[in-house]
């Protein structure tokens, strides 16, 4: 079958004879799920001790969450993990206790667990509010007995599991996530890949494309 290229664009545009695809991104998938959360108090003045921090509940809430612990354990992602990534109030006064404290959360989940199931067990645990930004992007998982796989073994490569999101949880076809560069790399100030791992990704497609099932 002669390999065909993919421009991202809608559902109908995919041919109907497709079988697999390789997805190029650095791969040296966790799905994703972005969670804004509130907490709420009661403004004051500082200097009174007046009103409830919300600030403080937010904290609280943070503590209890790094302290949430993800008893299933998938054999290719590891466990669930989540970090706070922001945190702020709309207080510009020195002196004035925040009522509102808002913070956002970064969950990286393994295949065992829904959007939802971790959303209910998160909420269980804090008093601030959470809601999640998407649900869309899931966790996606290619059989190893796929031909684009066993190709790979074959070729000397290792499986194992992505914990970097990316359009592959998208895609409603079996898709293999693989391509040239670190993954650690990624969104750094000095990001790069060297031309030799271009040179040996494009090699590595064509063997991957051209190895007998």
């Amino acid at each position: 079958t002669r390999p065909v290229l993919l421009i991202p664009t809608d559902k109908r545009s995919i041919p109907q004879s497709l079988v697999s695809v390789l997805f190029g991104l650095a791969s040296i998938l966790l799905l994703l799920l972005v969670i804004d959360a509130v907490a709420k108090g009661r403004a004051g003045h500082a200097a009174r001790n007046e009103g409830d921090n919300a600030l403080l509940k937010a904290v609280n809430d943070i503590q209890a969450l790094y302290a949430t612990r993800f008893e299933k354990v998938s054999p290719f992602l590891g466990p669930v993990s989540l970090n706070v990534t922001v945190i702020e109030t709309e207080n510009k006064a020195h002196n004035v206790v925040p009522d509102s404290c808002r913070f956002v959360i970064d969950v990286r989940l393994n295949e065992c667990y829904s959007h939802e199931e971790v959303l209910e067990l998160l909420q269980g645990r804090v008093q601030s509010t959470l809601a999640p930004r998407s649900c869309r992007l899931r966790s996606t998982l290619i059989p190893e007995t796929h031909p684009l796989v066993q190709a790979g073994l074959a070729l000397g490569r290792s499986t194992y599991g992505s914990p970097t999101s990316s359009d592959k949880a998208l895609m409603p076809f079996p898709a293999l996530k693989i391509g040239p560069g670190d993954s650690a790399r990624s969104h750094t100030a000095d990001e790069y890949i060297h031309l030799h791992e271009i040179r040996e990704g494009i090699q590595l497609y064509i063997q991957l494309l051209t190895h007998p099932a």
